[in-house]
């Protein structure tokens, strides 16, 4: 049994043993494929897909062409495959994909490791973690499904962006604490190389090359900020970078205390801070309960004493 590779980030790739997957080749196929494996998770029911992919045609048309593009891609999976067990799941009403159907899918991966991120509060708290966003990062070859613009194609598009940028700040933040100076730049660049205009990023860029003892860098990021701004927001930089750029300008920007050898003293006395504010809110409600049963308790011996 060969594991099928797909990739969504870019563009479409369905692969077997690094060989193309025939029987692909029409959209609607690839369509109702790619529409099944982002809803993996769930089946979808035939009239659901029917409704997504045909919406302009009428509903018997619709389950016509949704029963032509399953019968084309159930053919093309077991033909590249060859698989013990179906890679799909279908019976007459609900269609997905098979869970334990031998799969490797870019989005998954990439999914997995932002789970691992939102568990730690956004934040990396060892090199291990930090290497598996960076991991998820790589990933990340292009926008999902690039010249793909169907509206349930472009909302999941916009979320897994959202999910690249909250990994990629991540590793800003680590690469500060660690003052592994070099990869924060790289890490602020690829941001920029999504949302050009993001000024804070371009504050975190300047503090970087600073930190790097690249005065000049700095000042010059300060300068492509300023013009990214007004060319496609027309607005000025913000009080804080202005003040963060005369900082740098007069040379009084202090470098961060901290030492890489620091970092894991920090993580653990965040970890310590996290359990004492856990311990905070149960003794806060225990209190609350003792609070009521106490009131409770009042109340009844008044009305005993009443009568």
């Amino acid at each position: 049994m060969d594991t099928l590779t797909v990739s969504l980030f870019g563009r479409l790739c369905c692969t077997v043993n690094a060989r193309p997957v025939g029987g692909l080749e029409a959209r609607k196929v690839q369509e109702l494929f790619i529409y099944l494996l982002l809803h993996r998770t769930r089946p979808c029911t035939r009239e659901s897909l029917a409704t997504v992919l045909w919406g302009e045609r009428d509903e018997v048309h619709a389950k016509k062409y949704l029963r032509q593009a399953l019968w084309q891609l159930q053919s093309a999976l077991e033909s590249a495959c060859h698989p013990h067990r179906p890679l799909l799941l279908v019976d007459n009403e609900w269609i997905g994909i098979h869970p334990e159907a031998p799969l490797w899918l870019d989005v998954e991966a990439f999914e997995s490791a932002y789970a691992t991120l939102r568990a730690q509060g956004n934040r990396v708290s060892s090199p291990q973690v930090a290497e598996t966003l960076c991991q998820a990062a790589a990933l990340y070859q292009g926008d999902l499904l690039e010249g793909w613009y169907q509206d349930w194609c472009v909302f999941e598009r916009e979320r897994f962006l959202q999910m690249y940028l909250a990994i990629l700040d991540a590793l800003i933040d680590y690469a500060e604490q660690t003052q592994s100076y070099a990869d924060g730049v790289h890490f602020c660049e690829l941001v920029l190389r999504k949302d050009a205009a993001r000024e804070r990023t371009h504050r975190r860029l300047m503090r970087l090359h600073y930190q790097a003892g690249n005065r000049s860098a700095a000042l010059r990021q300060f300068e492509l900020c300023k013009e990214i701004l007004q060319r496609e927001l027309n607005v000025a930089p913000s009080k804080s970078t202005l003040a963060l750029y005369e900082e740098i300008r007069s040379e009084r920007l202090e470098a961060p205390a901290r030492s890489p050898d620091s970092t894991s003293e920090l993580i653990e006395m965040q970890a310590v801070l996290e359990e004492l504010t856990r311990l905070q809110s149960t003794l806060l409600h225990t209190l609350q309960q003792v609070h009521c049963n106490i009131e409770r308790m009042e109340h009844l011996m008044r009305r005993h004493l009443a009568t």
